[in-house]
């Protein structure tokens, strides 16, 4: 099977020219940095003790800062090492402003390149983050007896039924993990299933909080919503966009100061965003802070990344994307710590154990169509705010597993 997948993978090589520039078209890909890629580098090595990070986009490389955090205090580890799949993700690093953390686009999967990469960075330790799995990488560094964690593991159903196809494979693959810290208790089930021996919960690591507070919104902005009723869509997906535009619609009927946020997740989409909302006759204010916001704009979409948290201390009302398409819904903690109330689409597969955690607590509501969420968001809008025992029991909740997985993987 691992020839197979070789194989496979040395054709993907050999179109990624042609893959790269078209990415490059449809702004997917950093101008200056695709060649990283390809086994190129933009970062040099410093001379001590290298750990590697690497999970897929956003959501996997923010679920680790606060981890990251602990370790950028460490004097024992000189640098450390994130790779991401993204362009996204890449623009969250530059956020933080850490000392020893650098980004670097994860390579192309070929058995060479892959060779060439670690050989270049010299990694003491690697974590690969959610399900993150690189078969040509993770059988060269066994070779090279680099340990490997599988940080918050996450395996599910669809996900196991696949790797089934492949038993024997994937056995040769989740036995190399040296440890496999699960994000579930299903997850360490089906990593025990598929071969994974050392394998240990302690629970989901995006329950943790990072300790970087949150970039200040502009002066205009704040002084404008204040006289709104504020409702926030949260990664949002191709199709969720114009679903949140039908909502405001309907909540206009009602209210008539109703500002909608929409911040995307993949912010190279924000014109087509925006041509879409304007069919719908809504006014649509981009995030410019020196542009001055129009005192009848309906929609504020915002076209950078890293300010999330910044909309969540302001607006407290949030509706998470992913959840009305078939993605399986986007993490709701970012929020749910800023007091917001959580409202998400059918489908959240990817988060079921976090909402269910939520719905307990009667944090999030599920709504199916956006009639739904106007209503529910009506009955909110005079109670802004969450218990702060929530909010403490969810820090507690976090800071607990943090250290419980610092003090393991350290």
């Amino acid at each position: 099977m691992l020839f197979i997948y070789r194989t496979l993978i040395n054709i993907i090589f050999f179109f990624s020219p042609i893959i790269l520039i078209l990415r490059l078209i449809k702004k997917k890909e950093d101008p200056n940095r695709f060649i990283e890629k390809l086994g190129f580098f933009s970062k040099k090595k410093k001379s001590g003790k290298l750990i590697w990070f690497h999970g897929a986009s956003v959501g996997e490389i923010q679920s680790v800062i606060p981890l990251i955090e602990k370790f950028e205090k460490n004097k024992d580890i000189k640098q450390i090492l994130i790779t991401s799949n993204t362009v996204s993700s890449s623009s969250i690093i530059k956020k933080f402003r850490f000392r020893k953390t650098i980004h670097q686009f994860f390579p192309i999967d070929c058995n060479f390149i892959s060779k060439k990469f670690i050989n270049h960075w010299k990694p003491s330790k690697v974590f690969f983050i959610d399900s993150e799995i690189w078969p040509n990488t993770i059988n060269n560094l066994y070779n090279k007896k680099v340990p490997m964690i599988l940080l918050n593991g996450r395996i599910t159903k669809k996900t196991f039924q696949r790797w089934l196809v492949f038993p024997n494979f994937a056995k040769t693959l989740f036995n190399k993990f040296n440890l496999c810290l699960s994000s579930s208790l299903e997850s360490k089930r089906y990593l025990r299933k598929l071969g994974a021996q050392n394998i240990k919960f302690f629970g989901n690591i995006k329950f943790s909080q990072s300790e970087i507070a949150s970039p200040l919104l502009d002066k205009d902005f704040t002084n404008f919503a204040k006289s709104k009723n504020l409702w926030c869509a949260s990664s949002t997906h191709y199709n969720e966009e114009k679903f949140c535009g039908q909502t405001h619609l309907h909540l206009n009927k009602k209210y008539k100061n109703i500002l909608t946020i929409i911040i995307p997740r993949h912010i190279n989409r924000v014109n087509s965003i925006k041509k879409e909302l304007m069919s719908l006759k809504l006014k649509v204010h981009l995030d410019e802070p020196k542009r001055k916001i129009s005192s009848n704009t309906d929609v504020y979409l915002v076209n950078s990344y890293g300010k999330t948290k910044s909309f969540y201390k302001v607006c407290k009302n949030v509706f998470l994307g992913g959840s009305m398409i078939n993605h399986g819904g986007q993490n709701p903690l970012e929020a749910v710590r800023y007091g917001c109330n959580i409202f998400h689409g059918p489908n959240i597969s990817n988060f079921k154990e976090i909402y269910w955690f939520l719905k307990n607590k009667n944090l999030s509501k599920r709504v199916t169509n956006h009639k739904n969420l106007a209503n529910l968001l009506s009955l909110t809008f005079k109670n802004k705010s969450q218990s702060n025992k929530i909010k403490k029991s969810l820090y507690l909740i976090g800071k607990n597993i943090l250290n419980k997985t610092y003090k393991e993987v350290f």
